[in-house]
């Protein structure tokens, strides 16, 4: 009996914790950091101030609460975008990639809104260790596969690493504009054209095979 007990609080421990962090999250992602009051919070889950400090903390530990359970989310090997990145196979995941970005973005608005919070009210603190680490992480999936295609004489004198960064994040900033901003058609096409462009952009360029265009130098 005791027993039983114990997993019904533990239930419902975890039932309001979820509220907690759902609340939170609309309010941090709709109003900013600075404007949700963890009154705010417990009034609108129906607990009080006090527990909610007993249970979590602090305000700024419920906001990384929530951006690490992000981090964990879309960290998990069964994701669809880990397992694109799992796969190793750019160039010709492209449109994996983006199939998997579009659904990481759609799936996860308020979330990713968070991002811009931190760095408007935190100037990025609380997700800086993410970015610091990209490139070695990158580097550490892809690596092998790039270093593959070169020994094959299938890559062009461009880095493919900051490649594959580049075509990560310019599809996670597309799909939040259009998805998290409610700017559809940004780029003045349906997304599927402006994606599809994009990848041909990264697989061809855009001069003609065998032209070159040097960067022009600094005079001294």
């Amino acid at each position: 009996m005791p027993r039983g007990t114990n997993g019904r609080q533990a239930e419902r421990s975890e039932v309001a914790t979820t509220r907690v962090l759902e609340v939170a999250l609309d309010l941090f992602s709709t109003q900013g950091y600075g404007a949700t009051s963890m009154r705010q919070i417990a009034e609108a889950c129906d607990q009080s101030t006090g527990n909610l400090y007993h249970h979590f903390g602090s305000k700024e530990a419920i906001f990384q609460r929530l951006i690490d359970d992000y981090w964990e989310r879309i960290s998990d090997p069964e994701h669809p975008l880990q397992k694109v990145f799992a796969g190793a196979n750019f160039p010709d995941d492209l449109e994996e990639m983006a199939e998997a970005i579009e659904f990481t973005v759609e799936e996860n608005k308020a979330s990713i809104l968070l991002i811009f919070v931190d760095v408007i009210e935190h100037q990025g603190r609380h997700v800086r260790s993410f970015y610091e680490d990209m490139a070695d992480n990158f580097k550490a999936v892809y690596g092998p596969h790039l270093e593959q295609l070169e020994r094959e004489g299938r890559l062009a004198d461009a880095d493919p690493l900051v490649a594959v960064m580049v075509a990560t994040r310019w599809l996670f900033y597309f799909f939040m504009v259009e998805k998290c901003f409610g700017v559809p058609m940004h780029f003045g096409m349906e997304a599927q054209q402006a994606v599809d462009g994009f990848i041909r952009i990264l697989r061809n360029g855009v001069l003609r095979r065998g032209e070159s265009v040097e960067a022009p130098g600094l005079e001294i």
